[in-house]
């Protein structure tokens, strides 16, 4: 039997049935997306792999309780339980998010990209980097917003919910994120031709 080619809910009800192969296809499918979504917001890798693990702790507790009813919507829901573990994370620590260059981990490095030449890659690499530094420049509701979007698949309904506002300052808050990051594109660019 080939986990590969089942869908989520197939691979949910294998596991709950002792498949436990099924929940590692599930990890193996969405580890990518989950660890960057807390990577971006935490700006730790150590920090970042903890709550990540204990995400997956959470989501091993939900289903084995049979309390699993996301039909369909996988990826949501645990981006749903990391986010709230960070919320959880930084009001035990009674702080906000404090923004660390720390270079252990490139996010784009789960991008494949061949038969490129070196200086494609070069500026590929350091189109990343840049957008990556100008994400971070964003104010956290902006970037929570984008990272939720972006990396973690929810639709803005489920990031409402999540960030507790309406669907209107939730798509709000992403169009300021992506006018701000065309701002800073643009003068990154006046800045490259000028110096």
């Amino acid at each position: 039997m080939e986990l590969q080619t089942k869908n989520e809910n197939e691979l949910v009800q294998l596991y709950l049935g002792g498949k436990e192969a099924a929940l590692a296809e599930l990890v193996n499918r969405h580890k990518s997306k989950i660890y960057t979504s807390i990577y971006l917001l935490v700006k730790d890798s150590y920090l970042a792999e903890d709550l990540f693990q204990d995400t997956f702790i959470k989501v091993i507790k939900t289903l084995k309780s049979g309390r699993y009813n996301e039909e369909g919507k996988f990826l949501p829901w645990v981006m749903r339980i990391a986010h709230n573990l960070v919320i959880d994370h930084y009001r035990k620590e009674k702080r906000t998010p404090v923004v660390v260059n720390n270079d252990d981990f490139d996010i784009f490095e789960v991008l494949q990209v061949y038969d490129e030449s070196v200086e494609d890659r070069l500026v590929r690499e350091q189109t990343y980097i840049d957008l990556r530094k100008m994400i971070q420049l964003l104010p956290d509701d902006q970037k929570e917003v984008l990272i939720m979007r972006h990396y973690g698949d929810m639709s803005f309904k489920e990031i409402a919910e999540v960030t507790q506002v309406s669907i209107n300052t939730a798509l709000g808050r992403m169009r300021y994120a992506l006018n701000n990051l065309r701002k800073m594109m643009y003068s990154k660019e006046v800045v490259l031709k000028t110096g």
